[in-house]
């Protein structure tokens, strides 16, 4: 190996690797820092999978004809004036936190397209492949305090989360587990391992690459792997980067509030997260498809989300990191306005809704109208390169900021995005 002998048999070369063969490359050097931090310093990114019905979420029709309106009845929220699905009990009461967005709309009926949408900010292409939000942040701002600056509980939800025609260096570290288990364990963050074994298999990794590293020193691959290794070992050496991932710290009473669930843990995890200095963290929970029974889903479903997404926006105002902290409830569209023949609803991008909070934004206050049965955007339609840009206004990204894709090809962030001034603070 280039002239360095090495006695080490493949297990021990295994051990010596064991971070980066099982981790995702997440850190990198970062060259340029013209990213200034906005209101929001971190991002909690609830994705809602499936398409999530904005009739019996955040914008019920009362008064529509009952084969628009549903089976399902609406209560009143802390904002005068506006309904939520009854379901909703406890964020009705915390409505006066939020920002509403009922006119999100856009023209893909598909699943993994109305997906790609709302991670990237962009319509799907044959001809390039573009990185999730998680991914921009990593690569505009890089870690902060060991983290890794892109996070997604349990694991990166789809091929649309991921880096695009970033280095996958700005991925996103997956825990691999899922926090409501009883078990859980951070995948690559568990076992137990001597600061003395630890040093010297570091030490040994790096005799091995050595050689390596010098045949291909002017790689942009190898430079970023060897960025990654160096970030890596401060994650696994950092016990206050690892203490973050420990939800078993937490009082009971907290675990509670949250509840004891894949929503509350999830949202409880990342509300650590954050608090340590996660930049951008992605969590999903359920399964929203509902072409069936759309009320027993519904009913199945929402209340969990509900304690958990309540208690995750009262928690982060108490300990002060409600206006530093951006959270966002998205789905890849919503469904159709009329209730099928299986009393389900069918996919429908036209109109739906989005939720934020926190981050620099209003309070209280409700954003676009869609019309009389849900059909369509009646009031300031809202359209997927506005929303993005306006999360990363928020962020401090400039969305008409170029990026460099492969070719020497300069990318906006976001094309044609404008900032919806009319929701910040």
């Amino acid at each position: 190996m280039n002239g360095v002998s090495v006695n080490i048999g493949r297990r021990s070369l295994l051990k010596a690797g064991f971070l980066a063969a099982s981790m995702p490359r997440i850190f990198a050097d970062i060259k340029e820092f013209d990213s200034v931090e906005g209101p929001a310093k971190s991002v909690i990114f609830i994705y809602l999978p499936g398409g999530i019905s904005a009739q019996e979420s955040f914008d019920p029709k009362p008064l529509a004809p009952a084969e628009y309106r549903g089976a399902m009845s609406s209560i009143q929220t802390s904002i005068p004036g506006v309904l939520f699905n009854e379901k909703l009990v406890k964020t009705s009461r915390i409505a006066d936190k939020l920002t509403i967005i009922r006119s999100m709309t856009h023209g893909e009926a598909a699943h993994e397209r109305g997906t790609h949408n709302v991670f990237t900010g962009y319509r799907p292409s044959p001809a390039l492949n573009y990185p999730s939000i998680g991914a921009v942040v990593s690569h505009e701002f890089g870690s902060r305090n060991n983290l890794p600056p892109y996070i997604c509980i349990p694991n990166q939800p789809n091929e649309f989360a991921g880096t695009g025609y970033l280095s996958s260096s700005y991925g996103a570290f997956s825990l691999g587990s899922d926090p409501a288990k009883d078990d859980f364990k951070v995948r690559d963050l568990t076992g137990s391992v001597g600061d003395l074994r630890f040093s010297r298999r570091r030490n040994t990794l790096d005799l091995i690459n050595k050689g390596f590293t010098q045949r291909h020193k002017n790689s942009d691959n190898v430079n970023a792997m060897n960025s990654f290794y160096d970030r890596a070992y401060e994650l696994i050496s950092s016990k206050e980067a690892q203490a973050a991932f420990k939800l078993e710290q937490e009082p009971q009473e907290t675990r509670e509030r949250y509840g004891k669930n894949t929503a509350g843990a999830r949202m409880l995890l990342a509300r650590r997260l954050v608090e340590a200095g996660a930049r951008f963290v992605t969590l999903t929970y359920g399964g929203w498809d509902m072409h069936d029974g759309i009320a027993d889903g519904i009913n199945a479903q929402m209340p969990l989300f509900d304690q958990g997404f309540s208690a995750l926006i009262s928690d982060l105002s108490e300990r002060g990191m409600l206006d530093s902290t951006m959270v966002c409830v998205v789905s890849e569209f919503g469904r159709t306005p009329k209730v099928n023949i299986t009393a389900g609803r069918d996919h429908w991008p036209r109109v739906f809704s989005s939720v934020l909070a926190g981050g620099g934004f209003k309070k209280g206050v409700v954003y676009g109208k869609s019309d009389s049965t849900g059909s369509e955007p009646e009031e300031d339609a809202v359209e997927i390169p506005h929303w993005a840009g306006t999360i990363y206004n928020q962020i401090g990204i400039n969305p008409d900021k170029e990026l460099m894709a492969p070719g020497d090809r300069p990318i906006e962030i976001v094309d044609f995005a404008k900032v919806i001034k009319e929701i910040i603070q």
